[in-house]
Order: structure tokens, then C-alpha cells, then sequence
């Protein structure tokens, strides 16, 4: 059997599925086929050249008319995303691309998407730029003169095919396979606090944090019925000491921190016990961390270091720290690096240097500072300033295997210190590091939210979005802490809902906004996280939503049971490559318009399961509007800058034919769907008639299904229904619903658990409940419609065309209804209406209509408007039953008959009839 490839090189063409992406591939860049059967969907990019060198820079061919997104870093510690059609558009630091490739006949050709991720070979790291010829380019750097090379075979692998997200998760896969030096996000262990409320201290103190504004903090949020269940000590309680004379007292200012070293393991001196008791050999650090979990009920408390230690390194010679080997090392920042926004505080690094651990001792340092952290109820770190090492592989053997000494070092301290995995990964946005983590699982997905920079929020939201596409298929996006009470905080807030990612805020003690942190967290502090990294939408993937001016950004996500997509104008702001910096472009982007659809959640298919026939609700969170929608139809959605709408999307299933239910949600949140953990239908039939009339014209149908929904949380919850359910019941218990019949939307409130927040068991059994809803099936298989003509009916030509329902088995063997009237006690005036109660949609018509018709006809003749007492119309309701039998009719179209005309009678005469319920 030959293995044909899917991506090759002919003519001097890269050539994708048959459609060519790049142009004028230069004799001297070679293509190997990736591993797999059948036809070969990957590939990988090699390069030759005449001489060694550390650094080289390969042409590859030229881009020109594809549109592509990627992400590159705009400085050293973080990525941000780009787009654009040719090859002069493909920035410096680029390591991720993914290009949109059509044929000439776009609309009937299936596009394929083609991702470019440039590797790390050896010693080596590849990444792409792009140069005023539209040529795309690799280029390759060691770190370190003295480590060599003239060729990489595996510099940058290619993969292809129709579903842009799987070919991204597809190629990591590859790459994992093909490195074997770090494991996807799938494979690792995702630490428990993301699924819990946290409170970090940095904005709220900065460095200036001491144990008592912590648990001052954590008071604040827990009064307020916002309780955080995991704290991040940031910055600020280490020991440090610092090599500028002028800037001995730390302060936040760019470049100012690097200044200081670190000087032990230990709290420093604010954290520290100064109680003159039993206790006071007991470490400082230890007595917060209890206090925050025993009093404030945290179930996690994480603290900050950085990866060198601190932000200048460890202290050479430091007193009881010597055996770090600690030595001054001086940064020297990539070309790429250097192109885009070189870093101030590299200033004060080239003047003091970094104390930098040796990396043959680097474990003894991590796995020290850890098993001390660990003594104090540590449950994991926040490890920042990684892509620093990247700057000092010189003497080391580059900056590929510093960094990953180090990462190794890292992740090895970790496992052994912290069971829970307990590391969050910051500034870190480099090949470097994320091809070799094996078991870090939480990455910082951008730069910081800024609360004062008024430029930031719009790109903070667009950033994160896209380099999600390429960081969450290694581990999963941190989008940040942010402000609860800030001009932005709610578009924050919504943006984090569909981000599928831990949830915490920095506000200051005293400054919340409750009322927004209560959509986010439920009264346990538990938060309703997405189950996936939010993405782009498969349609926003390659338009601009920061510059473009048109453009809005849609992210989507998946919830067990139903999916979400968040819509975010973001335009008006975004990193210059002039200036180099990230500033207001259009003070006034303006209102913009788009559109949404259930296929943007790109894998509803697999969610709703088989048989789906693409039809789903829509649930508008803002506006709080109910859609049905029909496959492809489209909602419009117009915003502001800094405006956002959430689209809670949820796959319509029919029950029977007429009869559908779709589950929503707690509406109140922001991620609605993430409350419903599961959801099963259950189908009833009871042909058994119930003696006392009244029972059984209360609840009962002849045929009912039973919808459970387990839910999480407490509040308003809501389902879509095609039908008014019997009851609902809520733990066995049941519950007032409400249910507008114009928009199928089904309301009921789920009480607050009545149990002490000390006694809560764990996570989630204190918050999941089960709901009940039974639901009639009055539109079953069962029931075939006739159009009542008009020369039946004396009633008028108006009244002529209702559509009535009659309730039939089969057509063949239709009960034979005797000419001869009911019994004496029941007339013809008596049934009011019966066939239009049941109901008014014609689904086929008949060429010959029932006997029934025109018995009932003559009823209608007789209508008079006569009132009845409810005792009378139960008794006539019952031998209306006992006739329908006596004449052959199956039991259960003899009970919907019966019960129509109650209902009908009970329309009819609402002012007397009110004792009894439908």
C-alpha cells in the first residue's frame, strides 16, 4: 500500500490538500512526512545551510492571499495575535500559525485549515517571521555562541484538515509524540481550585501585603456571600533584599523589582509570628494559612515565587543559602524579542545581573522552598518571570536546556510537594517552556489585567482568546484576576464565564460589587466553569476583532449539557508595531453588528448526540429573551466597545413527535448552561383509570415523560418546554414552576441549601440537586389532526376553519362511535368544544373525516353558553368517559377527551369553576 501525503512539496510549491499556500520554496527546505495511516495529514519543515552558526534565518516561500491568525510574542513574557494575508505580515516571534486555505471554488470546496508550529530541535528553537518580500521565515537560535548548528530536519511542523480545531489539537498531539519532551493538557492533572472562587492579594496590596490585610480580604468577600475557597498570596511576602541603594524599599515600577534578590525561603519579617505564647515557634506563614482555612474556609491557599526565585534571582552567598550556587548572569534578549517591545527592566538586570541558581542545584532550591511551604499548608505556587531563563542559556548549553533544567527541576518539586499539582504557570509565553512541561496543567493566557490602563481591557479579552487556540491544547488558560467593582468589570467577568477557566479578583478589602460576583459564584464558593478552553468562533478566526474596525469577537465554549458563546467588542486598541506598544488606536470604534448561530459552538453536533435535527434554544442572558431556533437561522447582536451578550445555546430534543424540552439553566449567571450536570428523559404510560374523577383530572395523562435534570446551584432556573409540564419536582419535594406558553419557557427557584458552609461535604454533592418535570403528552404518536370543514359547523365561517384534534390509534381501526346519542344525563350542549381544547394544528388533512366529526358538529350546533358548577361538569366528565369506552375507544384517548372538556369548561366558566386544577 503506498501512503499518499496530504501536505508536499512540488514544483517549488508547499502544497495543502491540493491548494497551494506557499509560493518559490527555495531547493534548500525539506519536507518529511509525518507519522500515521492512511493518507499522511502532517508534515515537517526542514532547512539547510552552507554554514554553522547559533543563529540562522531560512526562507521558506512565500504567503501571499491567505488570510491567517497567529500568535506571537510582543515581548518577552507574553503572546498576543496577529492577522493578515501575506507573508510580510507574519511578525517576529511568531509560534503558532494558522492559515485558511480556499480553492478557486471556495463556496464548493470544503476550506482547509493548515497550523505552522515551529519546534524546539535539540538545543535549538524555531520560529517564524515574515520579511518585505512575503517570504515566511524560520528562524533558528541556540542561546548560546558557542552551540552550533547548519541544519534542523524538525524545525516546524505542518498539519491539515477541515476542522480547524482538531487539526490544532491533532498537530500537538503529533508533536508530542514526535518531542516526547511534554504532554498535552488532556494527560495532566488539573489542580481542584479551578473550579472553586479565589481572591489573589496583588492588586488589592501589591508588595506592601501583610497577613492581616489577607485576612481582611478574605472577610470582606465571605460577608458579602461571595466566600473565596482559594487565596493566592502574590508578591510581597518573601525575604528580599535589594542591590539598588535608591529603590531599598521595593515599589511597583517597571524595572524597579528586578533590582532585588532573594534572601531566604522563609516569610519575611510582616509575615512572621510576633505573639509572645505557645505558639511562637510556630512559623508566621503557618498561623495565616490555618487562620484562612480554619476561619475563612479556604480550601487552597497558593503563594508566589518567581522561577529564578525572585525577580533578580537568589542572592550569591546568602546567608544559609549558599548551597544554591547562586552566580551573577547577565540577560541578552533574542533578535525577535528585540524587534517587537524590548523590556525595560532588562535595564536593571544588564546593570545588577540575576542571581541565578546553577542548574544542577536548582531542584535542591525548588523542592527546599516547597517542602517548607507544604509545613505551612501551602497547597501550591504561582510560579512568574519564567521566560527570564530563556535570556541566560549562554555558558549553560543555550536557553533550550536551561529552561528546561529548570522546568524539570520545577515540575519534579512540585509533584512531591503539592499532591494536588499545584502550580500556576506566568510570563511563560515561550516554546521554551511549553514543550517542556509534562505536568504544569494552569497557564496565565496574557499580559496583566490593568486596572488603570484604559487601553487594556478590550486586548486583555482578544488575547487571551486567541492564544488559547494555540496554549489551552497544553494546558489550561488563566484569564487573570480582575476588579468586581471597575467601568470594565462586568465585561471581565462574562469573558471569564465562557473562558472555561478559574475565576478569582484582586478587588481591595471593603471594594466589591457583589451583585456582579454573584453571577460568577455560588453561596458554597463554588464557581460554574466551562468545560473546555474558550475559543474564537470558527467564523472570528481570521477577522481582526481589536483593529479592524467591523469585526466583533465571538468565544465559544461547552458546557456537560448545553453550550455557550460569549459576543465582546473589543476594537479600538491592540499592540502597535510602531510604536511597540499597546495603546488606544480609535478612541471611538463605534457600534457594531454580527451574528450568531447554535454551529458556533463548534462541537453541538457531538453534544446534543444522534438523531439531532439542529434545531436548538437560545437563551439571551441580558435581554433574557427564549428563541427556538431552526437549523442555520442566525441571531443578530449589536455592541458598543465594552459591551458584551451571552447566547446560552442548548440542543433542542424531541421527545415525541410535537413534544420538546431543552434545558437552560440557572439564568441569573453568567454561565447558565454550567449549572445542569445532567440531563435524562424517561417515558411514562398509565392506562389505569384513577376512580375519583378529581384526582385523576388533576395530574395525570395518559402518556407522560419524565424530564431529570442535576443541577448545581441555587436560583432562578429555567428550561425550555413545547409544552405546560404537570408538575415539577425538586428533590422528591415538589415545587411551584411558572411557564410562559409564549416563549416555552419553563421557571422555578432552587432554594439555598439548608446546611452550614462548615459542614459541607465536598465539592460538588453540596450543590447538585435533582429536578423533575412531567411533561404531557397530549401530541404523541397517538393523536392524528383533521381540519373541521366549515359546512360542519354552525357556528360561522370565522369559527368554521379551527383545525381540531382527534384522538385516534390507527386510521384502520378507528372505534365505531353508534349513531345514537350519550347517555339521557349527558346532551350534546354539555361537551363544549372538546376537540378544541385539545388543541388547534393541523398536521395532516384527511380525505375522509372521522364519525366523530359530526357528532361533535352537532354539539357545536347546541352551544348556548351555559354555565356549569364544577360538581356538575366532574359527573358529566365521567360518563362522557364511560360512553367513549362503551363504544371501543382505547383508555387513554377516552381520558384526553374527558379532560378537554374540563378544561375547556373550566376556560369557560373561570369565574366559578376555580376549585379544581387542570
Amino acid at each position: 500500500m503506498t501512503v499518499t501525503p496530504r501536505i508536499t512539496i512540488s514544483d517549488g510549491n508547499l502544497v495543502v490538500h491540493g491548494k497551494t499556500v506557499l509560493t518559490n520554496v527555495p531547493d534548500n527546505i525539506g519536507l518529511t512526512p509525518g507519522s500515521g495511516a492512511g493518507l499522511v495529514a502532517g508534515a515537517f519543515i526542514g532547512a539547510t545551510a552552507t554554514d554553522t552558526k547559533s543563529l540562522h534565518v531560512f526562507p521558506v516561500g512565500k504567503l501571499e492571499g491567505l488570510r491567517f491568525m497567529c500568535c506571537f510574542r510582543f515581548k518577552l513574557w507574553w503572546m498576543t495575535q496577529r492577522m493578515g494575508s501575506s507573508g510580510r505580515d507574519v511578525p517576529l516571534e511568531t509560534q503558532f500559525m494558522l492559515v485558511e486555505c480556499k480553492g478557486e471554488a471556495a463556496d464548493e470546496e470544503e476550506t482547509v485549515y493548515a497550523v505552522f508550529l515551529p519546534l524546539l530541535e535539540g538545543q535549538f528553537r524555531a520560529v517564524l517571521q515574515g520579511n518585505e518580500r512575503d517570504e515566511v521565515e524560520i528562524c533558528l537560535e541556540s542561546g548560546d555562541e558557542s552551540v552550533e548548528t547548519k541544519q534542523g530536519n524538525y524545525l516546524v511542523y505542518m498539519h491539515a484538515g477541515t476542522n480547524p480545531f482538531e487539526v490544532i489539537n491533532q498537530a500537538v498531539k503529533e508533536v508530542e509524540k514526535h518531542l516526547q519532551t511534554f504532554h498535552d493538557r488532556e494527560k495532566k492533572k488539573l489542580p481542584s481550585f479551578v473550579d472553586w472562587f479565589g481572591w489573589c492579594t496583588w492588586d488589592a496590596f501589591y508588595t506592601d501585603v501583610t497577613a492581616e490585610g489577607v485576612y481582611q480580604g478574605l472577610k470582606s468577600l465571605s460577608d458579602g456571600g461571595t466566600p473565596p475557597r482559594f487565596l493566592i498570596i502574590d508578591d510581597g511576602w518573601q525575604q528580599i533584599g535589594s542591590e539598588d541603594k535608591e529603590q531599598s524599599n521595593v515599589v511597583v515600577q517597571e524595572g524597579a523589582q528586578f533590582a532585588s534578590r532573594l534572601t531566604g525561603i522563609r516569610e519575611n519579617s510582616k509575615f512572621q509570628n510576633k505573639n509572645n505564647d505557645t505558639n511562637s515557634q510556630t512559623p508566621g506563614l503557618k498561623l495565616l494559612v490555618d487562620e484562612a482555612k480554619k476561619h475563612h474556609n479556604c480550601k487552597y491557599v497558593y503563594v508566589w515565587h518567581a522561577l529564578a526565585g525572585y525577580w533578580g534571582g537568589v542572592k550569591p552567598a546568602a546567608e544559609g543559602m549558599e548551597h544554591y550556587d547562586s552566580s551573577l548572569a547577565y540577560p541578552v534578549q533574542s533578535p525577535g524579542v528585540m524587534g517587537n517591545q524590548p523590556d525595560i527592566v532588562m535595564d536593571s538586570l544588564s546593570v545588577h545581573g540575576l542571581g541565578l541558581v546553577h542548574p544542577k542545584k536548582v531542584y535542591d532550591f525548588y523542592n527546599e522552598l516547597h517542602q517548607y511551604l507544604a509545613s505551612c499548608g501551602v497547597d501550591g505556587v504561582k510560579v512568574d518571570v519564567q521566560n527570564i531563563i530563556e535570556t541566560l542559556g549562554a555558558g549553560h548549553g543555550g536557553r533550550v536546556s536551561l529552561t528546561r533544567a529548570y522546568h524539570q527541576a520545577l515540575e519534579a518539586s512540585v509533584s512531591r510537594n503539592f499532591p494536588d499539582n499545584g502550580c500556576i504557570s506566568c510570563m511563560c509565553h515561550n516554546t521554551d517552556g511549553l514543550y517542556s512541561a509534562k505536568q504544569t496543567a494552569v497557564v496565565r493566557a496574557s499580559d496583566d489585567f490593568y486596572p488603570r490602563d484604559p487601553a487594556s481591557h478590550t486586548i486583555h479579552i482578544s488575547s487571551v482568546a486567541y492564544n488559547t487556540l494555540f496554549l489551552g491544547e497544553f494546558m489550561l488558560p488563566d484569564w487573570d484576576m480582575f476588579h468586581s467593582l471597575h467601568p470594565a468589570a462586568e465585561y471581565h467577568a462574562a469573558a471569564r464565564a465562557v473562558g472555561g477557566c478559574a475565576i478569582y479578583v484582586s478587588d481591595k478589602p471593603g471594594r466589591h460589587n457583589f451583585e456582579l460576583l454573584k453571577k460568577l459564584v455560588l453561596p458554597d464558593g463554588s464557581v460554574l466553569r466551562a468545560q473546555l478552553p474558550g475559543r474564537p468562533t470558527r467564523d472570528s478566526l481570521f477577522s481582526d476583532p481589536a483593529r479592524d474596525g467591523t469585526s466583533l469577537l465571538k468565544i465559544w465554549n461547552v458546557n456537560k449539557c448545553t453550550g455557550v458563546v460569549g459576543v465582546f467588542n473589543c476594537q479600538g486598541a491592540g499592540w502597535c508595531k510602531v510604536e511597540k506598544k499597546t495603546r488606544i488606536h480609535n478612541a471611538d470604534p463605534g457600534i457594531l453588528t454580527g451574528t450568531v448561530r447554535a454551529q458556533d459552538v463548534d462541537n453541538i453536533a457531538q453534544l446534543a448526540g444522534p438523531g439531532w435535527d439542529g434545531q436548538a434554544i437560545i437563551y439571551i442572558y441580558k435581554s433574557g429573551d427564549v428563541i427556538r431556533m431552526p437549523k442555520d437561522a442566525t441571531l443578530p447582536v449589536t455592541l458598543k466597545v465594552l459591551e458584551y451578550e451571552l447566547f446560552h445555546i442548548s440542543p433542542l430534543k424531541e421527545i415525541a413527535p410535537g413534544i420538546s424540552f431543552a434545558p437552560i439553566g440557572l439564568l441569573n449567571m453568567f454561565n447558565s448552561g454550567g449549572a445542569v450536570e445532567q440531563y435524562n428523559v424517561k417515558m411514562n404510560r398509565d392506562d389505569n383509570i384513577i376512580s375519583d374523577a378529581q384526582n385523576s383530572l388533576g395530574d395525570d395523562r395518559a402518556a407522560t415523560a419524565t424530564i431529570m435534570l442535576r443541577v448545581r446551584g441555587c436560583g432562578r432556573f429555567g428550561a425550555y418546554s413545547s409544552q405546560k409540564p404537570i408538575r415539577c419536582t425538586l428533590d422528591s419535594s415538589e415545587v411551584e414552576f411558572s411557564y410562559d406558553s409564549d416563549s416555552g419557557l419553563l421557571t422555578l427557584n432552587i432554594p439555598v441549601p439548608e446546611i452550614e458552609i462548615a459542614e459541607t461535604p465536598e465539592h460538588p454533592a453540596y450543590s447538585v440537586g435533582q429536578l423533575r418535570f412531567n411533561c404531557p403528552l397530549t401530541e404523541a404518536k397517538r393523536f392524528t389532526i383533521f381540519p373541521l370543514q366549515a359546512q360542519q359547523s354552525s357556528l360561522g365561517s370565522s369559527q368554521g376553519s379551527h383545525i381540531h384534534i382527534l384522538p385516534l390509534r390507527e386510521k384502520a381501526s378507528l372505534p365505531t362511535i353508534p349513531a345514537s346519542p350519550p347517555p339521557a344525563t349527558w346532551t350534546e350542549s354539555d361537551e363544549l368544544g372538546v376537540l378544541r381544547a385539545v388543541g388547534e394544528i393541523a398536521l395532516e388533512p384527511a380525505e375522509a373525516l372521522d364519525p366523530r366529526v359530526s357528532l361533535l358538529a352537532r354539539i357545536e350546533r347546541n352551544l348556548c353558553g351555559k354555565r356549569f358548577t364544577s360538581s356538575e361538569i366532574l359527573a358529566k366528565v365521567k360518563e362522557l368517559r364511560r360512553w367513549y369506552l362503551d363504544c371501543g375507544a382505547h383508555d387513554g384517548e377516552a381520558f384526553v377527551i374527558s379532560h378537554g372538556v374540563w378544561g375547556m369548561a373550566k376556560r369557560r366558566n373561570s369565574r366559578k369553576v376555580k376549585a379544581i386544577s387542570v
